[in-house]
């Protein structure tokens, strides 16, 4: 599989520069980054939550899990991690488990974890299990829009 149609789509209307970054065929955020050689402090994973009142992308390190106390905290929802099901049907044109972090191109609410700000350049899953878009930190901000940045995770 290709990149995701939304993913292009969305970087194509922003008019920001990425690479592509091929990679064997991994199963987590981690093992991509070991596979490309690239910090997983330096690579934007997805985690999807839900409640009653919808659904939440929170973007974080990939060396890092969400620290789902403080999301409590900060939005004082009970949120758990969306169902397999659910991914499919928000992010149908990725395979499962390749969520892009991009919040705006799917219309999802977006939370990002501040230390991602820090990095100078971000790579992130294209909708597929071998390729990485690769984007400078400042064009990763402009496409997360008005996602909210806090302190949400913490390292593995």
């Amino acid at each position: 599989m290709a990149m995701a149609n939304r993913v292009v789509n969305y970087l194509l209307e922003q008019d920001v520069d990425f690479d592509l970054l091929d990679h064997p065929h991994s199963a987590t955020s981690m093992e991509s980054a070991q596979l490309a050689h690239i910090s997983g402090d330096r690579i934007a994973k997805s985690v999807v939550l839900e409640d009653e009142r919808g659904y939440l992308l929170v973007v974080v390190p990939a060396s890092c899990r969400v620290d789902l106390g403080e999301l409590h905290r900060l939005t004082r929802r009970n949120l758990g991690l969306a169902t397999e099901y659910e991914l499919g049907a928000l992010f149908e044109d990725c395979e499962p488990g390749a969520v892009p972090p991009l919040g705006p191109a799917y219309d999802l609410e977006t939370i990002v974890d501040e230390t991602l700000a820090e990095q100078p350049d971000i790579y992130f899953e294209a909708g597929d299990h071998e390729q990485l878009v690769h984007v400078s930190g400042e064009t990763f901000e402009t496409l997360l829009g008005e996602a909210q940045h806090t302190d949400c995770s913490r390292h593995l």
